[in-house]
Order: structure tokens, then C-alpha cells, then sequence
């Protein structure tokens, strides 16, 4: 997806003065190694940037919770960040990617072997920085939502170029891979927070139908958006086998026959027309609706906290990356 952030999302001025320091505690943490050469990499996957999505959402969760946004909530974002970055070093492997966010990945540059010992060096530092800045829950749920990430990439490569894979398969795979990261740092921002388990859980919840839909919305645009408002070629989860949800509930028995016969072999003038016919059908409408119903239960769930401006942000954020996500399809 664009590494452009949703101008239309939500934010507040306590949101603005504590982003910037989760993005130096991401730094610091990235290029904490003792070799220079794993520095040089992982200070340049982090300073490409990225929406910081999960950020928000530790950020304005512990404020709607607490009143405050500590150094340990700072921390958290950070954590979940260096988590994803590092997991995106491991995406970007194991898709052969050569660039990512307009910079040339690890693998592209240094090879497969390096490229997995960075990506890990990324996800340990994470949870040794929960462990040691925030808490021993903190680095037990960071471990956890690890465990869930690797399952949710297995479960993709087990189906790969399977056009008879299920929309609930694909659903699953997400709620592992993308949603329990969102999910996470929800827990989190209560964690930081002190708040009771009712507040936990509802936040917990919210997080990941947040992380659902926002998959969901990022497998979309990579069926119905352009080239150049995402910054990389459309079709590319076609291209890799990853056959995702809105592609499994749009596609007719001719499309799922094309791609079971020529799937790893589809030509470029194959896909832009299996592409053109999708984008004829109910594909957007239909997860747009989908999309809209998460949006809702997610705000319906929040936790039952004084009003703020920081519960208002996380009332706001769903619908206001739905809309941002709609706007960028062709």
C-alpha cells in the first residue's frame, strides 16, 4: 500500500508531541547492535517510515484510558513497531521483493541469509525492549502475538496458489498475520494504562477488528487501486499465490478455473484482464460493506471510558481509514 498517510485520520496535539518520540525510540532501538553492519540495515528499514497505524492506536488508546500517554506507552509503540518492521524484512524475503517503500530491501541488498538474521534481530529487540522497559506481561504478549504471526504466514504458504482456498482460510491467516499486531498493542495501551480487564478486553477487541479490516482493505487496493496511487504494481498478491478475501468471495467459477490452470504461469496481459473483469463486479461494493460492518463493531466494542479526545480518535479511526482507503481506488 502507498506509504501516504491518511490525511483525513483523526489526531490531536498530544498525539502530534508523542509520535515523534516513538519515532526516535524506534531508531534507537533499531540501531542498538553492537555491529555496525546490522545498524546500517535496520536504521534504514525503519527510516522509510510507514503510516504508524499502530502507533495511534497504543497512543490515543492509553490516553482514552488513562488521561496520560507515558514513557512506557512510547515505548510500546516502539516495540510494535520494530515488531512489524522486522516482520515485513521476513515478508519481503520470502516474496523475492527487491523494494519496499521505495528503498531496496535487505535480501535485494545482502542476501537471503542476512536478510533473515536482521528480520530477527528486529523481532528480539522488540521483546528484550518490552521485557526491560516495560514489563514481563509486555514481552510475554509480544512473544505471543510472534507466535501468532508465523502461524498466520504458515497458513498463507500452505495455500498458495490454491484457488479453492476459502474465504474463512484467508480470514484466518489475516487474524494471525496483520490483526493480532493491532490486537497487541490495544493490550498494551491498557497494560501502560492500568486499566481494569473489562477495558482490557473491549481493547484487545477493537484492535483486532482494526487490524482485520484494515488487511482486508490493503488486499482490496491491490485488486481495484493503480500503480500509482499505491507507489507498486497492482496485482501482486495474484502474482505470489496469495489469493486473498475479497478475491476469494468475488470469483466466478471461470476465474477460480484460470487461476487453478495458469496460476503460477499468469501472464501480465492475463492478470490486467482477470483484473479488468473483477473491478466489473461487486468486488469493491461488496468490500467496502464488509469493510464497514468491522468499522462499526470495532467502535460499537470500545470500552465504556469518560469522553475525551482520545476516545473521539479512536471512535473516528475506522471510518476515517475506511474512507482514506476507498479514495485511492481506481
Amino acid at each position: 500500500m502507498s506509504t501516504v498517510k491518511p490525511s483525513t485520520m483523526p489526531t490531536m496535539p498530544a498525539l502530534a508531541r508523542a509520535l515523534p518520540k516513538v519515532e526516535d525510540e524506534i531508531r534507537a532501538l533499531a540501531t542498538s547492535s553492537s555491529l555496525p553492519i546490522v545498524n546500517t540495515y535496520t536504521g534504514r528499514i525503519t527510516a522509510a517510515g510507514g503510516k504508524r497505524l499502530r502507533s495511534v492506536l497504543i497512543l490515543a488508546g492509553e490516553l482514552a484510558a488513562s488521561g496520560m500517554i507515558t514513557d512506557k506507552g512510547i515505548t510500546s509503540a516502539a516495540c510494535v513497531e520494530l515488531l512489524h518492521a522486522g516482520s515485513l524484512v521476513h515478508d519481503d524475503l520470502m516474496d523475492n521483493a527487491e523494494e519496499r517503500r521505495g528503498v531496496r530491501t535487505v535480501n535485494a541488498d545482502w542476501g537471503v541469509g542476512p536478510a533473515v538474521l536482521v528480520g530477527d534481530f528486529m523481532l528480539a529487540r522488540a521483546s528484550q525492549a518490552a521485557l526491560d522497559q516495560i514489563s514481563p506481561y509486555a514481552a510475554s504478549v509480544m512473544a505471543q502475538s510472534v507466535t501468532q504471526l508465523v502461524e498466520g504466514q504458515v497458513l498463507e504458504v500452505l495455500d498458495l496458489y490454491n484457488a479453492h482456498r476459502t474465504p474463512d482460510n484467508a480470514l484466518r491467516s489475516i487474524e494471525l498475520k496483520t490483526g493480532a499486531l493491532f490486537e497487541v498493542g490495544c493490550v498494551l495501551a491498557a497494560h501502560c494504562a492500568d486499566a481494569d480487564d473489562a477495558t482490557a478486553a473491549a481493547l484487545s477487541q477493537y484492535g483486532a477488528l482494526f487490524g482485520l479490516m484494515f488487511q482486508i482493505l490493503d488486499d482490496l487496493l491491490d485488486l481495484a487501486s493503480t500503480a500509482e496511487r499505491l507507489g507498486k504494481p497492482v496485482g501482486n498478491d495474484i502474482r505470489q499465490g496469495v489469493y486473498t478475501f475479497p478475491l476469494l468471495r468475488a470469483m466466478t467459477s471461470d476465474q477460480r478455473a484460470l487461476l487453478e490452470k495458469r496460476g503460477r504461469d499468469l501472464t501480465d496481459a492475463e492478470l490486467d484482464h482477470l483484473l479488468m473483469e473483477l473491478r466489473d463486479t461487486s468486488l469493491v461494493a461488496d468490500t467496502l460493506a464488509h469493510c464497514t460492518s468491522l468499522a462499526a463493531q470495532a467502535v460499537r466494542g470500545l470500552p465504556d471510558l469518560p469522553e475525551s479526545e482520545a476516545l473521539g480518535v479512536l471512535r473516528e479511526l475506522p471510518g476515517a481509514y475506511l474512507d482514506w482507503a476507498a479514495s485511492q481506488i481506481a
